[in-house]
Order: C-alpha cells, then sequence, then structure tokens
C-alpha cells in the first residue's frame, strides 16, 4: 500500500507545540494550500490542511516556522473517527508530517539580518560571516578557489539545526 503526501503552502498561524500525557511532543498547523486549477475569473481555490507533526519534527517545526511562512510537508494522510459532544459519528483527516522543509529564503519571508543584501546571493545560501575566524585560522569567507561565483559560504552558526 502507499500512502504519501507531498505539499506546499503557507501556515495560517504559528504551530501549536504541546505534550501527550506521556511526554510525546507534537505540533499541530494548518496549511493554505492553492489548487492547481484557476476558474475562468483566474481565481484558484485554497484547500486549508490540518497537520500534526511528532517529537523531533514537531521540535523543529514550533522553533523556525510561523505564521504566513511558505513550507513544505512530506507525510501521510490518516483519518480519524470520533463521536462528537452530540453523539454524533465524525471523521477528521489529518496531514501526519514525516519532513518540513523551508520552502522560502530568509530575504523572501521578510528577514533581514544586519541590513545585508541578500539580492546577490541564493535563496537558500546565507551571507558569509563576518569578522568571525574559521576553524583553519583564516578570516570565514575569506577563502578563494575560483569556484563561488556569487555565492557566499556557509557559517555554521547560520543553520537552523
Amino acid at each position: 500500500m502507499l500512502n504519501r503526501v507531498i505539499l506546499m503552502g503557507r501556515l495560517t498561524a504559528d504551530p501549536d507545540y504541546r505534550t501527550t500525557q506521556s511526554g510525546a511532543a507534537f505540533a499541530r498547523f494548518r496549511l493554505a494550500v492553492e489548487r492547481d486549477y484557476q476558474n475562468p475569473q483566474g481565481e484558484r481555490q485554497t484547500d486549508f490542511l490540518d497537520v500534526i507533526a511528532w517529537r523531533s519534527t514537531a521540535d523543529f517545526v514550533s522553533k523556525y516556522f510561523h505564521k504566513g511562512q511558505l513550507v513544505a510537508v512530506q507525510g501521510s494522510i490518516q483519518v480519524s473517527s470520533y463521536t462528537d459532544r452530540e453523539g454524533n459519528k465524525r471523521r477528521s483527516w489529518d496531514i501526519v508530517a514525516d519532513q518540513v522543509y523551508f520552502a522560502e529564503g530568509k530575504r523572501d519571508s521578510g528577514y533581514q539580518q544586519n541590513n545585508f543584501d541578500y539580492s546577490r546571493y541564493d535563496r537558500m545560501t546565507p551571507p558569509p560571516a563576518q569578522n568571525q575566524q574559521s576553524p583553519y585560522g583564516e578570516p570565514a569567507g575569506s577563502y578563494s578557489n575560483g569556484d563561488e561565483g556569487d555565492f557566499a559560504p556557509v557559517a555554521d552558526d547560520d543553520l537552523p539545526f
């Protein structure tokens, strides 16, 4: 059997981070995902999908993702049945996230660090570290092998994990 889902959308609110009674961490969030189809007026419909992430994925999501951010989610669909307060049987569909990814660069999400101009760099590459020493003694970002082009070296303190 195959049950895989890959989605890209924007968070409608900050993730809701909690723990179960047994101590397992989970984060719930909702993604607004546009459909590919456009009506004759050029408008697209949007689906609002509930996502749940568990344990370390929940920690990652709650720490680094916020309302309005574009994210990609890979996971599976889980269907739950329950009885509501009026005694009616209900079903709910959730996306259980295995992986959650950044789907836009820092500058696209409105993030600016030290007024650095991100426009010359690739969307996912952080700017060169300034006034820091590399483990090899030279200033970070000062090496050159002629292959960097417009890309900056990645500094460990810029990584989200």
